[in-house]
């Protein structure tokens, strides 16, 4: 009764009545019913190595097919001293010993990130889901493995979970693979139920899906055809659309293709999530941050809700060459300075760039320490600073995530632990 009732909401949205939210008595009963007062990370997943039954190699970790000393995709290096399954690598450290990674296919090592999500008081992730992947049947068989492990650890831990398709690399034609791909996880997890997936993050009255990637001047084959109708399909399932879309969105500048249509589904949808990454450092932040203000003021008179970014630094220069630019951690004050603006902005709930990505140097999970680094022939990789120690982004992520809550004392500086 339940998901024709849901099914019929959705219908309405398409003639025209608009996404609302359900009455409280027709509410499926689960965990979190909205995004607003959340803090979530962005979890990529997308790592293999040769041992781990996925048959992809050192999928992620590798540079044109070499992961060695002075060839690899990763610019921080994963503290795994606490994962009941690592794999070694070619890589040393400076007294010999060898340093190993893990693969997000096992069970135990998914379920301990969710158990550092619960014990840092980051409230969930979005499980990255990528079209050009799941296209393949390794692929797919990869990312089904991974989100199959995320569910079960986000029930245990009690963590919000969400799917976010990653459009980067779709072809036009393909956004009836990805409906057909939600139909079966919908079926499988009982997304639109509640019962199977008690944690699934909900908004507005229905199951949330995230689509990424729509609005962007960088060449993408699919256009907005493609995402309207992407748009549309999620929402006839039952489910709310969070869309990812470029920084300057509103202003159909820069980043942004500059055509309204833009704006014309984002109205459709129930929430709009930019991307922040890269835009700024820490001495144009200031700058940047009225922008968010005049997002939020576009969002709340055009009905849509509105989430902002924050990520704690970047580097990609193993991936793209030491001249490659790179953002400065500096200590955790560059993070801050994001969650601080975001707040004071009115946000009410925030995006987190991301939880284990370390081929941009994005990640807030445990990380080694300046002193604990591989060696990587000329290239080198990015250490979290000694003295705070190898999960200080995963405290201050929790940190932003109590500020979200309502509790007290937090403002422009950085908490000390």
């Amino acid at each position: 009764m339940m998901k024709h009732i849901l099914l019929g909401m959705a219908c309405l949205w398409l003639i025209g009545v608009g996404a609302q939210p359900l009455a409280p008595s027709l509410a499926p009963k689960v965990r979190y019913p909205s995004y607003k007062g959340l803090v979530m990370a962005g979890y990529q997943g997308w790592f293999n190595t040769p041992g781990d039954s996925a048959g992809r190699g050192w999928h992620h970790y590798e540079r044109r097919g070499v992961f060695a000393p002075g060839s690899c995709e990763i610019d921080l290096w994963p503290d795994v001293r606490e994962y009941s399954k690592t794999y070694a690598t070619p890589f040393t450290y400076a007294d010999g010993s060898v340093a190993s990674v893990f693969s997000p296919y096992d069970a135990s090592t998914v379920a301990l990130h969710f158990k550092w999500m619960k014990d840092y008081g980051i409230d969930g992730v979005f499980m990255q889901r990528f079209v050009a992947e799941i296209r393949n049947p390794s692929g797919k068989r990869h990312f089904n493995a991974v989100l199959g492990n995320a569910m079960a650890a986000a029930r245990r831990y009690d963590r919000a979970i969400c799917i976010m398709y990653d459009l980067s690399g779709m072809q036009p034609g393909e956004e009836q693979l990805l409906l057909n791909d939600l139909d079966e996880l919908s079926s499988t997890y009982g997304l639109l139920g509640g019962s199977k997936s008690p944690t699934y993050l909900h908004h507005r009255g229905r199951p949330l899906v995230a689509v990424w990637g729509i609005g962007f001047n960088d060449h993408r084959r699919y256009g907005f055809g493609e995402a309207e109708k992407i748009i549309d399909g999620i929402h006839s399932r039952g489910f709310s659309v969070m869309v990812g879309v470029p920084t300057y969105w509103r202003e159909l500048g820069r980043d942004a293709l500059p055509d309204t249509t833009l704006h014309r589904l984002i109205r459709k949808s129930d929430i709009v999530a930019p991307w922040f990454v890269g835009r700024y450092d820490g001495a144009g932040y200031r700058d940047f941050a009225g922008l968010i203000a005049d997002d939020i003021r576009w969002c709340a008179a055009s009905g849509v809700d509105y989430v902002p970014l924050a990520f704690p630094g970047f580097s990609w220069k193993n991936m793209n060459g030491p001249s490659s630019r790179a953002i400065a951690r500096d200590r955790g004050r560059f993070f801050w300075e994001q969650v601080a603006g975001a707040h004071s902005a009115g946000a009410s709930m925030l995006y987190i760039a991301m939880f284990d990505e370390v081929n941009e140097g994005t990640a807030i999970f445990k990380c080694n320490t300046v002193d604990r680094l591989p060696l990587n022939g000329s290239g080198g990789f990015v250490g979290i600073d000694k003295d705070l120690g190898s999960d200080y982004y995963l405290w201050l992520a929790g940190q932003a995530a109590a500020w979200w809550h309502g509790k007290g004392g937090y403002g422009e500086d950085v908490p000390k632990r």
